[in-house]
């Protein structure tokens, strides 16, 4: 099988243990830097091109895009989309949980479990989005932040006042939402492939910071999912379209509520579980790889 990931760092650990796993199955690897990548559009012949030469033979890439480059990085894999070739991970899916506003419609739609959430734009009525979940304190989140920046807990109306009118005047969309205080400093990441959680781990900030983001300082540690905790992160992927995630959720006194679902989950939750969630994602790989192969001979 061959196997383009795409990733800015081959030194990254996430795509050495790829690189690595799929390598000791006797596949081939290659690395490709997608912010390095660029497409041709023409009619009847989408091409993916890099360092001057044509990518072809491709059995299926494995996207790890980064926030920061998102609407480039999705466009490249929608490009191999294009040439049907198979992906863990779809351009939409991508572009849908990179966007908090998105994820939180979709997730509640689903009825996955959520903190209450007001989306805003405007600081006109501070005092009313407040009250729509449940009064301070209040987390605000910028909508578009990652790995824990951007997210204030303010403890007081006026403090939320403070820090919406702020985001307001720099031209920035948030979110508010409810302080669950049973849960603060901790959240549980659940890795899910292919429609199983592989992996689990509790994360505990070190000190009185209210967010638990190993980003952040925090620290991780395996945990054992409840049935409900386990299904709530299977539907959650499945809301939003991910065969590869990770599912940020707490624990609160009305059952597990999602914080986020992360299309480019980190693996260094192996170090923490000791589970071999790379094989895990590789397998997956081959499978999307047969499916392909398969399609392909019917279509011929």
């Amino acid at each position: 099988m061959n196997v383009v990931i795409l990733s800015k760092g081959a030194a990254n650990y996430s795509t050495r243990r790829l690189k690595e796993e799929a390598e000791s199955r006797g596949h081939k690897v290659r690395i490709l830097n997608y912010a390095k990548c660029y497409i041709t559009a023409e009619a009847g012949n989408p091409v993916v091109r890099y360092k001057g030469k044509e990518i072809t033979d491709v059995d299926v890439i494995i996207p790890r895009i980064a926030s920061s480059l998102t609407k480039y990085g999705s466009s490249i894999v929608r490009q191999f989309e294009m040439l049907n070739v198979p992906t863990t991970t779809s351009s939409i899916a991508i572009v849908r949980a990179r966007d908090k506003l998105r994820s939180m419609q979709l997730l509640a739609k689903a009825g996955v479990g959520i903190p209450k959430t007001v989306v805003a734009r405007e600081a006109a009525d501070v005092d009313d989005m407040l009250d729509q979940v449940g009064g301070a304190p209040v987390i605000i989140k910028v909508a578009r932040g990652t790995h824990g920046n951007g997210v204030v807990l303010a403890e007081t109306r006026k403090a939320a006042k403070a820090v919406m009118q702020a985001f307001y005047v720099e031209g920035v969309s948030f979110i508010v939402q409810e302080f669950v205080a049973e849960s603060a400093g901790v959240d549980i990441r659940a890795f899910v492939v292919n429609g199983k959680v592989v992996a689990s781990m509790l994360r505990q900030s070190l000190d009185d910071d209210f967010r638990s983001n190993l980003h952040q300082g925090g620290e991780g540690i395996a945990v054992k999912l409840s049935l409900e905790e386990r299904n709530t992160a299977r539907s959650a992927a499945k809301a939003m379209g991910l065969s590869v995630c990770g599912v940020d959720m707490m624990r609160s006194s009305r059952g597990p509520l999602v914080l986020e679902v992360n299309a480019s989950p980190g693996f260094q939750i192996e170090k923490i579980t000791e589970r071999n969630v790379t094989s895990r994602v590789i397998d997956y790989a081959e499978l999307m790889a047969k499916a392909g192969r398969r399609k392909d001979k019917v279509g011929a």
